[in-house]
């Protein structure tokens, strides 16, 4: 007989799918401008920052959901603001590629991730190269130029704002694991929402007001309140799923679900936006860079199980912090001994890096 446990378990996975397709489709929906036609994406990333900073607040001021973590102006100064520019940044840069570029696509370059983020960690200092994982990065490069050599509606400039919102997003990955937890902070997902995205809103400010401000003035844009409010609730669900996801599953259940996802949404984009037209060259360019992906997670958790380190997990400690027992036995512990490298190459689900990237690690990828 199948239990409760497991149940909810495949719901969970379920949840996240569905909101982590949701979020990324519903963006393309608002942002493009076949659709809604709201074509300001610095605008609609500071929505999501501002609701997301406000029901933090309210969880961790008002409700006491949990505690705050003791934050000094040092340690703000020096780790979170950084990390909250270069988050700010890999929202902007990704979001404003859906003004360009299909969804299918998007997520044919998202396969970058674990190439950004190696190649990040290895400049910064925090990993070493290695044959193997540069054989891995170089198949999944190769097979990332062969999709979009394939791709028929190929634009520059999405492309470019596709790629260099995955490597700052990448250098965030590795600020996390360098600044923060080498000082000993654990952020959970309320926490992470609580320091980081008041932050973000705040570097988000200076560009909309040079870049989209006079243009919004000028076309006098409605503002569709029901629209935005459920824009931003998924994307703060999403970030929320993801804790939950973790909490129950394995590290290699969160990667196949991850993998499943991405098909799932290029299969759903070519539905949904009949623009987006996948072709042969697409499709086998993808496969052989999910190849790459595929043997470098394997490489990772390879590492991952060889060193056993009796490293605290998120839930665990907000397990701790909401007083809750742990829920599953078969939580992802990551080596922290490896850096960014083990567990930074997580998906980047639009409003969901807030997760502390050692935590998780599922790579192509909000």
């Amino acid at each position: 007989m199948i239990s409760k446990q497991l149940i909810l378990t495949y719901f969970y996975l379920l949840v996240y799918v569905f909101l982590s397709s949701g979020v990324i489709l519903y963006n393309k929906w608002v942002l493009s401008p076949k659709y809604f036609n709201f074509p300001f994406p610095i605008t609609l990333t500071m929505i999501h920052m501002g609701f997301s900073g406000a029901v933090a607040f309210f969880l961790v001021r008002v409700l006491k959901v949990v505690s705050p973590v003791k934050m000094t102006f040092e340690i703000y100064a020096i780790c979170v603001i950084p990390i909250s520019a270069f988050f700010a940044s890999s929202l902007w840069f990704g979001n404003t590629a859906y003004l360009f570029i299909s969804v299918a696509f998007i997520q044919m370059l998202k396969a970058l991730m674990p190439v950004a983020t190696f190649s990040m960690a290895v400049i910064c200092g925090t990993d070493k190269l290695r044959c193997d994982v540069l054989l891995n990065m170089l198949l999944v490069s190769v097979g990332v130029v062969i999709s979009s050599y394939g791709e028929i509606q190929f634009n520059v400039l999405g492309t470019f704002y596709q790629v260099t919102g995955i490597f700052a997003e990448a250098l965030r990955l590795v600020l996390t694991q360098v600044l923060l937890q080498k000082k000993g902070l654990t952020l959970n997902p309320i926490t992470s929402l609580y320091y980081i995205a008041p932050c973000s809103f705040v570097f988000l400010f200076v560009p909309w007001y040079l870049l989209e401000k006079p243009e919004m003035e000028v076309l006098q844009m409605q503002f569709d309140f029901w629209i935005f409010f459920s824009n931003a609730i998924c994307a703060l669900a999403l970030n929320f799923s993801i804790f939950l996801v973790i909490g129950r599953t394995g590290a290699v259940t969160i990667r196949v679900a991850g993998v499943l996802k991405d098909w799932i949404l290029i299969a759903l984009s070519t539905i949904l936006f009949p623009e987006s037209t996948i072709t042969n060259l697409n499709i086998i360019g993808y496969g052989i860079a999910l190849c790459g992906v595929v043997m470098y997670n394997y490489l990772k958790i390879k590492d991952v199980h060889a060193s056993q380190l009796p490293v605290e997990s998120v839930t665990e400690t907000l397990a701790k912090d909401l007083g809750m027992e742990k829920k599953s036995p078969d939580l992802y512990v990551p080596d922290s001994s490896n850096n960014t490298s083990g567990g930074g190459d997580i998906e980047v689900d639009e409003e969901a890096p807030l997760i502390p990237p050692s935590r998780i690690s599922h790579a192509k990828p909000t």
